[in-house]
C-alpha cells in the first residue's frame, strides 16, 4: 500500500542549512589544502620500476582521499578557521 500525501506536501529531501553548508565547504577547502601539502611532501611519488603508469595516474585520487579523511578526522584546524571567517563575513553584511 502506498502512502498518500496531502496536496501541497513536499516530498523533496530537506535542504542542508547554510551553517552546515559552510562547515562542509570549510572542510573541503582544508582537504584541498592538505592534498596539495601531501603532494608537495612527496606522497604519491613512485620509485623507479614501481607500480608503473597506472600507479602514477591514480596517485592523485589516493592523495585526495587521504586528505579528505584527514580533514574529516579533525585535520590541522584550518576548517575551523575557514568556518569562523565565513561566519564573520556573513555577519558583516
Amino acid at each position: 500500500m502506498t502512502a498518500i500525501s496531502p496536496p501541497g506536501a513536499s516530498t523533496a529531501p530537506a535542504q542542508p542549512q547554510p551553517i552546515e553548508q559552510a562547515r562542509a565547504a570549510a572542510r573541503k577547502l582544508e582537504a584541498t589544502f592538505l592534498a596539495e601539502m601531501l603532494k608537495s611532501a612527496g606522497l604519491g611519488r613512485t620509485a623507479e620500476f614501481g607500480g608503473g603508469i597506472g600507479e602514477n595516474q591514480f596517485a592523485s585520487f589516493h592523495t585526495q582521499a587521504l586528505a579528505e579523511k584527514l580533514a574529516e578526522a579533525g585535520g590541522i584546524g584550518l576548517a575551523d578557521a575557514f568556518f569562523r571567517s565565513m561566519m564573520e563575513a556573513r555577519h558583516d553584511d
